[in-house]
């Protein structure tokens, strides 16, 4: 048997973090098991279904790396071939027209509100003559559920479950103007696409009694249902607004790399011993659906920046380049020329080393880009006092006579300053990491100084000794 797993999100907004959860499971899966995973657009609902929203739910997966096979499928433009299946139902008697009117939908409404139990259809319909339709009621069309005993469920993730048939009504296949329902739509289109395996939220799972009993009746095998426990906030409540970013693209945009979300994914409800680094090569390796746990799984950013941080650290600075130069262009206002660029590239190993996100390895990369003189922020202004500005005026001269610009050459030089001056090398480096970088954060400042260059360098120094005369 071949694997085929799905993933089937409707076009009505952004791709949620708990969509691409389950895409990526389904995606290690079929994956791991050689198998296809296909995408399948639900877009039946018209009035919510928008192009952008398909096209941000492509370009997500897309940044996320999960590639599908095969285009993928519109479940609107399948709508015949649903309507066949419950024409077919009709034809063989799981199926009937039910003429209940909307006052009577609404009298069984309140009915069951004042009784306190959930709404059922009573099935008045099921077994009458459609010869005594009341006129001018377009009727629906119901499934025929069994009445007694009951429908199982072995899931791979929640175990044996089982619902009282009685508690399950005949729901509707068909609407009144013909379109199909979700229920209808996703088991034929399951069917047909050969899905083998469905995994997604577990707030599916009472859908999933439902759909097996259409199953049945189409005479067709159930997928094997797996539904894993949805992303919860740090606070335990369910994943909202007030937690924080809710859609994939502000994870890009907050500076996520795809393979730290990916990462980080994985390990929401899913766990490999106490393996927490995982390369998408192990993941497929090692995924299975008995690893994923039954509790809700709680995000933690402080974890995701971290894990991303790793990811920086590995990545490829060239590919950080790329990253990082729009990000830094917008913020200037202007291209980076050449000798700004070249500055950057060979300070970006040493930048990445502390950089949590794409937006703060920009920011703190931002310093070799700027033209003289540098805006000092509020800490560096405030080290930057006439003292240190005495000091740094000193330091100039024996900078400027290293003869090996490097940074071996510029810390050498500049402990002998300290030295000779009688003082602790911090009182020396803190003010000259202010006048090079605009900041009392930085790498090590010596690094900073042989990836400026000798001109630029004392440039800065002697543009914060003589702030007033600048400009």
């Amino acid at each position: 048997m071949t694997v085929v797993t799905r993933f089937a999100p409707s076009p009505t907004g952004f791709l949620h973090i708990g969509g691409a959860r389950t895409a990526l499971f389904n995606w290690l899966y079929a994956r791991h098991f050689d198998g296809r995973f296909v995408l399948r657009i639900e877009d039946t609902d018209r009035a919510r279904s928008t192009d952008d929203a398909v096209a941000k739910i492509l370009d997500g997966l897309e940044w996320l790396g999960l590639d599908w096979d095969g285009d993928a499928v519109s479940q609107f433009e399948r709508r015949d071939r649903h309507a066949a299946a419950a024409q077919r139902l009709l034809d063989e008697g799981k199926a009937y027209l039910c003429y209940a009117t909307p006052e009577e939908l609404a009298a069984m409404r309140e009915q069951a509100r004042a009784e306190g139990r959930p709404l059922r259809y009573d099935g008045r319909w099921r077994d009458r003559d459609p010869a005594e339709a009341p006129p001018g009621v377009d009727p629906v069309v119901r499934l025929k559920a069994p009445r007694t005993g009951q429908t199982r469920i072995e899931d791979a993730v929640q175990g044996t479950v089982t619902v009282e048939n009685a508690e399950l009504d005949d729901m509707v296949l068909l609407r009144s103007d013909g379109t199909p329902t979700y229920m209808l739509s996703v088991v034929v289109d399951d069917i047909d696409m050969g899905i083998t395996h469905a995994i997604r939220g577990d707030d599916h799972l009472t859908n999933a009694f439902r759909q097996t009993q259409l199953y049945d009746a189409l005479g067709a095998k159930p997928p094997v249902f797996a539904h894993i426990p949805l992303i919860h906030g740090p606070d335990g409540a369910k994943l909202s607004k007030r937690h924080g970013a809710l859609g994939i693209e502000a994870y890009r945009d907050m500076g996520y790399l795809p393979e730290a979300l990916r990462n980080y994914l994985l390990r929401l409800g899913w766990s490999h011993g106490d393996d927490e680094v995982i390369s998408t090569d192990q993941a497929i390796a090692w995924f299975d659906l008995d690893a994923v746990g039954k509790s809700p799984a709680r995000i933690d950013f402080a974890k995701l920046e971290n894990l991303n941080g790793h990811y920086i650290r590995e990545a490829d600075d060239q590919r950080l380049m790329a990253l990082i130069v729009p990000r830094l262009e917008q913020d200037l206002g202007h291209p980076l020329d050449g000798t700004a660029s070249d500055r950057l590239r060979a300070g970006l190993s040493g930048l990445k080393q502390r950089a949590k996100t794409i937006v703060e390895l920009s920011d703190n990369a931002a310093f070799y880009a700027r033209s003289r003189p540098l805006v000092m922020n509020e800490k560096a202004q405030a080290l930057l006092n006439e003292q240190a500005r005495d000091l740094l005026a000193k330091l100039n001269g024996p900078l400027g006579q290293i003869e090996d610009w490097s940074e071996a050459g510029i810390e050498a030089a500049v402990r002998a300053f300290a030295e000779a001056n009688d003082l602790k090398l911090g009182k020396v480096a803190q003010p000259l990491r202010a006048a090079l970088t605009g900041s009392t954060t930085s790498p090590g400042i010596f690094e900073v100084a042989a990836v400026l260059g000798k001109s630029e360098t004392l440039g800065r120094i002697d543009d914060a000794v003589r702030p007033g005369e600048v400009g």
